[in-house]
């Protein structure tokens, strides 16, 4: 099974690689972009077999290792 872990900023924590974009496509005449919010997104090959243990188990990285859940939202998507 594949995992994909799409992780963001929480609403109201300050995004400064988001605003260096945001001011980066200003400057490159793309004056339109109000808004930059930068994540990342991780990708897990596993081995298990069973849909809903595996996205426990994803859930459970991204709670201690994978994503900083003081600052950070994540989802999680079993294929």
């Amino acid at each position: 099974m594949k995992a994909r872990v799409h992780i963001m900023l929480k609403d109201g924590v300050l995004d400064p690689q988001g605003e260096a974009v945001r001011h980066a496509l200003g400057t490159l005449g793309f004056a339109g972009v109000e808004g930059v919010r930068q994540g990342k997104v991780i990708e897990l090959d596993l081995a298990a077999t069973d849909k809903a243990a595996a996205e426990a188990e994803v859930r459970q990285m991204c709670e201690k290792l994978l994503a900083n859940t003081v600052i950070e939202k994540y989802t999680v998507e079993i294929a």
